[in-house]
Formats: structure tokens, sequence, C-alpha cells
């Protein structure tokens, strides 16, 4: 998968350097993936959620972190859409529409 707005993942590493070494795992698995759809997002990150319109939520270093993201299946492309603690996620009132 090609991942679009890196810069979102590297803002959260930089605020909150305890997440880089899971950030630095996702990614590696995410850029090895050949996602086709949902269920195979599921065999990498069972705990991942369709929050709908294409947005997906990943739980990154025990659900203290989580990343919102745009899959797009047929073209191979993840969007980062949004990254932070699960306390700010928690603020965000739809985060479908990010």
């Amino acid at each position: 998968m090609l991942i679009m707005n890196p810069e979102i993942l590297d803002e959260l590493t930089r605020k909150h350097a305890i997440t880089l070494k899971p950030i630095t795992r996702w990614v590696d698995i995410v850029k090895a993936a050949n996602w086709q759809s949902i269920h195979d997002v599921w065999r990498c990150f069972a705990d991942a959620d369709d929050v709908g319109n294409r947005h997906i939520v990943f739980n990154i270093k025990g659900n203290n972190y989580r990343i919102v993201a745009i899959v797009l299946f047929v073209g191979g492309v993840i969007n980062i859409r949004w990254a932070g603690t699960h306390e700010e996620y928690d603020r965000i009132p739809d985060c479908s529409v990010l």
C-alpha cells in the first residue's frame, strides 16, 4: 500500500516519542500489504475498526494511540487523515468525515 500524508505520523512520533517503534512497525506492515478488502486489513490488524465512509481506525500501542485513515483498496492507497492519543480521538465528533 502507498501511504499518503506520512507527515501526520511523523508529527505524532515527535510529540510522543514512545510511539516511534509501534508506528514504524505499522508503516512497515502497511507498505508491504496489498489489501483488497477490509478482511485483508483485519488479517494484519484484527482490532481495526471500519467506521464508514472508507475510514478505518487503527489502534496503536495497546490502544493508547489511534490512526484514522481512508483506505482505497482499488488503488492500493492509504490516506492518513489523523493520528493522536485515544483521549484526543474520543473528542472527535465523527471521524468518518476527517
